[in-house]
């Protein structure tokens, strides 16, 4: 582990070098790329750092004890346990940092909710999951914005999708893909009996420039006036952007901005995203045919989570915890659920590396 830590640090050191090049700060890609290495790594030496004065410290102590004076014996003595229980922390935690990161856990993400089964009442869970993720977000100190909504008859939504932006979104939330269950009685239900209704979340890595190439030749845009409240420039200019990859037949559309150019820039990332997670869709469909995992696939069909109202309880199924605050999840306190996947899907990585 040692020799590898020293690898990474040099590995640090050459990357400082380098981004005080003036050739590699005019070249913004390769500086942006080296960048987001660098503070990767930074993590990593800072770690390292505290790990190699733990070691110094149990060195002096060792010698201490081996020394002539009883005073600095008894006083190592009575340090070398709380030592000794600090490099074995900072070991786990150095070995958790030094597991082989998804390249994509870095990204924004664009968040997807639709209505499954149950009507309006599914509808009315999509809008609950909305506000979890809003809320979280802002817990995060993330900026969630909406990119495309359809509103349910009687509130809630049919489909929404968001992009959020922010540190390590994606790897944060990959894990929330797949169909969320909730059990309730609803509002409209006399006799007091519970339903059960389903809505499906889907995370997808936000796609850069850099990520795939969408050439402007292989886009054909349409228009029409947008629909719903907004004012007078909304009924009379064609603003709403329908934009359509001539080469997939993939088709977005965008209506949240006041002017077409708006829409269009929008519906340009949402477009450029989808490609992507197509691309990405198919190189995880090629990894799972060789290894099944706890998280990572976060298959559709799969209920991953259940909403219980009655008993106030949430369960993932995938790691089996439940916890009985389902009102403080459903305000954004879904951290301990991150927590648990993150660590699961680490403790399997580890468990294929030894």
């Amino acid at each position: 582990m040692l020799d590898k830590l020293d690898a990474i640090r040099a590995r640090f050191e050459d990357l400082g070098v380098a981004l005080s090049n003036p050739e590699i700060v005019k070249d913004n890609r390769k500086f942006s790329a080296m960048s987001k290495e660098y503070r990767s790594l930074e993590k990593i030496v800072e770690a390292q750092n505290k790990y190699r004065q733990v070691l110094a410290d149990l060195d002096f102590n060792n010698e201490a004890l081996r020394g002539e004076d009883s005073e600095l014996r008894e006083l190592a003595r009575a340090e070398s346990a709380d030592l000794l229980d600090r490099k074995e922390k900072m070991e786990a935690e150095i070995r958790q940092l030094l597991i082989p990161k998804d390249p994509q856990d870095e990204k924004n993400a664009i968040l997807e909710i639709r209505a499954g089964t149950g009507g309006d009442e599914a509808s009315l869970f999509a809008g609950d999951l909305l506000r979890m993720y809003m809320k979280y977000s802002e817990k995060k100190g993330w900026k969630a914005s909406i990119l495309s909504e359809s509103e349910g008859t009687v509130g809630g939504y049919k489909e929404v999708q968001v992009e959020i932006t922010g540190e390590d979104v994606y790897g944060t939330l990959k894990f929330e893909s797949g169909v969320h269950r909730v059990q309730r009685v609803p509002d409209t239900e006399t006799s007091g009996r519970i339903h059960t209704s389903a809505a499906t979340v889907a995370i997808m890595p936000e796609a850069e420039e850099v990520d795939f190439e969408l050439k402007e030749s292989d886009v054909k845009m349409e228009t029409a006036r947008s629909g719903g409240a907004g004012g007078q420039n909304v009924n009379k200019v064609e603003t709403k952007v329908f934009l359509t990859h001539i080469p997939t037949g993939v088709v977005v559309v965008c209506q949240t901005e006041r002017s077409q150019f708006g829409n269009r820039e929008k519906a340009m990332k949402m477009l450029r995203t989808k490609l992507y997670e197509e691309q990405v869709r198919k190189q995880e469909e090629e990894i799972a045919r060789h290894r099944k995992s706890l998280v990572s696939t976060g298959d559709r069909s799969a209920k991953i989570r259940t909403y219980n109202f009655p008993q106030g309880r949430v369960t993932d199924h995938r790691i089996g915890l439940t916890v009985y605050n389902l009102s403080e999840v459903l305000n954004g306190g879904i951290q301990e659920f991150v927590d648990a996947l993150q660590f699961a899907e680490n403790a399997e990585k580890l468990a294929r590396q030894n």
